[in-house]
């Protein structure tokens, strides 16, 4: 794996600024095949980089590099990409924009077709998006754990951890703050009442909000508010939906607080070719997160492998 970068002086974003340089920031497994077609694509999520999949690529696997030409790119305001900790000039990006400058990464690399685009949350969302925007690129997709659009409840979430990284007295504080904030959200109340923090090795509820503090101290606060800003203007319509001609697995969480599964459930509804397969679990978001959890993770490759063999 290498991590490359994509650049371009030429990309007009979809609020019609065009910045002076976007580097888009990538990794790739495999090879491309002499048609171009045999490409899976795995965009990131909000706090992931090009590393977060790494669980789920390898020999053997449903995404084996020997089979397919898999391509990370790094959304943009993560840090890795361009953002507003790298570049002065920085504007907030949609999930549209993401997707126009993977597609130009792409064709820049000479992929044809995508065998599957797979993401988790913002993964997800990128993933709708490609489908309906490049409809005859897009063979498949298995969106985990995220929607089209950001929801009414999703836009309170993000209003509530937004405040507590912008109230506090310091960046330091705030991001701490963010942290605790959002652990709530991320698990279900299954998974606070049956303690099944211990099993991730925190012997206290305090000492699991402790390490959510903690895993959030080491991103740039305004990075944390450029990827949040493209997470609430996510805006799929239905009739956008509607579009998509991708064999489509559709994977909420039955018990995920932002995500909501009843408003995945719309979603899926209006995609021709779209199953509805829901992972019942207590980890609520976070069972979808690559590698995190066993059994989860298991019916998620499996749902990847039985998709790219359909």
């Amino acid at each position: 794996m290498e991590l490359r970068s994509f650049v371009t002086d030429r990309f007009t974003l979809q609020s019609g600024v065009t910045p002076e340089r976007l580097s888009l920031a990538y990794a790739t497994h495999g090879t491309l095949n002499e048609a171009g077609d045999n490409c899976v694509l795995l965009p990131t999520y909000y706090t992931g980089t090009h590393d977060s999949y790494a669980p789920l690529i390898g020999p053997d696997r449903a995404l084996d590099p020997a089979r397919y030409f898999i391509v990370i790119p790094n959304i943009l305001g993560n840090g890795v990409s361009s953002a507003p900790s790298r570049m002065a000039d920085y504007s907030d990006a949609s999930i549209a924009d993401n997707v126009r400058l993977q597609h130009a990464l792409l064709t820049a690399l000479g992929v044809r077709r995508i065998q599957l685009v797979q993401g988790w949350s913002m993964g997800a969302m990128q993933g709708f998006a490609w489908a309906a925007m490049y409809p005859a690129m897009v063979a498949r997709l298995l969106a985990v754990c995220g929607t089209a659009r950001c929801w009414p409840l999703n836009q309170v979430f993000l209003e509530g951890v937004k405040s507590a990284l912008t109230a506090a007295a310091s960046p330091a504080a705030g991001k701490r703050a963010f942290g605790r904030a959002y652990a709530g959200w991320a698990y279900s109340a299954a998974f606070y009442r049956d303690a099944l923090y211990r099993d991730q090795g925190h012997a206290t509820l305090e000492a699991f909000l402790a390490w959510w503090e903690e895993d959030h101290l080491g991103w740039d606060a305004n990075d944390l508010l450029a990827m949040l800003w493209t997470w609430q203007h996510a805006d799929l319509g239905f009739e956008q939906l509607s579009r998509i001609t991708a064999k489509t697995v559709v994977m909420p969480c039955d018990t995920d607080m932002y995500f909501n599964i009843d408003e995945a459930r719309q979603e899926a509804a209006a995609i021709p070719q779209a199953e509805f397969h829901p992972l019942h679990s207590p980890y609520g978001h976070c069972a979808g997160a690559p590698g995190r959890f066993a059994a989860e993770s298991a019916k998620i490759e499996e749902t990847a492998r039985l998709l790219l063999g359909s």
